[in-house]
């Protein structure tokens, strides 16, 4: 149905979709010191501005507003219809504290008396 538009008013449609994309958005992602918006994002990939972000691959950080969430670690990213593609191979949720390397017991004591 657009292809019957004018190319200069399908232009203005598609800026403004990926405006209001990155106003919605609360999801970025963090190459060292720079910073891009995310616009849509799935369980193993999302979508940033073609014309902001740059072709991305390797380990890269997500943060939904302040929080950081996920390591993605990228391995395609493709450019398609003017937005960057990133599809990962693996997503690690990230944890307040070290995972352990042993067995906690469900039943152990929280913490010992000393003696009196």
């Amino acid at each position: 149905m657009l292809e019957f538009l004018p190319q200069d008013i399908r232009d203005g449609l598609d800026a403004a979709r990926k405006r209001e994309a990155k106003r919605k958005s609360r999801l970025r992602v963090q190459v060292g010191e720079a910073v891009f918006p995310v616009l849509r994002f799935w369980h193993d990939g999302f979508v940033l501005d073609g014309d902001l972000a740059p072709h991305l691959r390797g380990l890269v950080d997500l943060y939904d507003g302040s929080n950081h969430i996920f390591q993605c670690l990228i391995v395609a990213s493709s450019l398609e219809n003017g937005d960057l593609v990133c599809e990962f191979k693996r997503s690690t949720a990230v944890q307040d504290k070290a995972p352990l390397d042993f067995w906690r017991d469900e039943n152990a004591p929280v913490a010992y008396l000393p003696r009196a």
